[in-house]
């Protein structure tokens, strides 16, 4: 695995992991996650693609950054930039969560660097009731004062989560905590509130003309059956709209599934089969 940086064109570091080889596949994580968000995945896909993780700015181990640019459409010109810095035309991307919405931004903009798009647990309609649970702990220090009291609240703090084995949640909270002396900590900016609550403030805009323009790519969407944040019918409508839509939901799982999961991890190789398909359609 290689892990390196770049500068983005505002002079943002933004940290990166590069592995295996064959077809270029971008994840992008969620608003408060990185690049280990995808951890769980890359045990099952092993060197099969090459498989590319980005810390956006202000978490993980990019810098932090002016609070104005933590919105969509500066993330995606970053992963366009990690694209380029990298000497990729073209990807398929997986989005958790927010990354989906960069996706879907980044095919509007640049459809040519586009191979396919897999989205976890997002959609062009995102339910008020999941956001606002999301807006009581962004930014917030946790309560909590060690790793150990963060696994032992996991259950309760993640609803629509069940049968979950005790050594997923001690995995879980390394990734979005961070021990320090006086406590836990934040991996990322607590900065990133005030872009969402802006955006919470304002009319939701309409995102299903960025999801028609991923029209003639390779799409795939693995659902949390108990999501708050993407409803079924929000992923019904995605399937009218793409009939040939790879769909996965997943029982015991809320937002965001883990994406090791059997109804998955079948969604996302057959989607990878779609996309390595066409990739070698266009460079034989």
């Amino acid at each position: 695995m290689t892990r390196g940086s770049f500068r983005a064109g505002d002079g943002t570091r933004l940290a990166y992991r590069d592995e295996g080889s064959g077809l270029p596949v971008l994840c992008l994580a969620g608003l408060t996650r990185d690049g280990r968000d995808f951890d769980y995945l890359a045990r099952h896909i092993g060197d099969s693609v090459r498989l590319i993780r980005l810390d956006s700015r202000g978490r993980g181990g990019s810098d932090r950054a002016d609070p104005e640019t933590y919105t969509v459409a500066q993330e995606a010109q970053d992963a366009l930039a990690l694209l380029d810095h990298l000497g990729i035309g073209r990807a398929a991307v997986i989005g958790a969560s927010r990354g989906g919405l960069l996706a879907m931004a980044m095919a509007a903009i640049a459809p040519a660097r586009i191979a396919g798009i897999c989205f976890n647990d997002v959609g062009p309609v995102l339910e008020k009731e999941g956001l606002a649970r999301i807006a009581t702990y962004l930014g917030v220090k946790p309560a909590v004062r060690t790793l150990q009291e963060a696994v032992d609240r996991s259950p309760a703090a993640n609803p629509g989560f069940r049968n979950v084995p005790a050594p997923r949640w001690e995995e879980e909270a390394v990734r979005h905590f961070v021990q320090t002396g006086d406590g836990l900590d934040l991996p990322y900016d607590p900065a990133l509130r005030i872009g969402f609550h802006r955006a919470m403030s304002e009319p939701l805009a309409d995102a299903w003309p960025l999801f028609d323009a991923c029209a003639g790519l390779p799409l795939a969407l693995v659902r949390g059956a108990n999501s708050d944040v993407l409803s079924r019918d929000t992923a019904g409508e995605m399937q009218r709209r793409r009939p040939d839509l790879i769909r996965a939901e997943v029982p015991d799982r809320g937002h965001i599934p883990f994406l090791d999961e059997p109804e998955a991890l079948k969604a996302i190789h057959t989607w990878l089969a779609r996309c390595a398909a066409l990739h070698e359609q266009e460079t034989s």
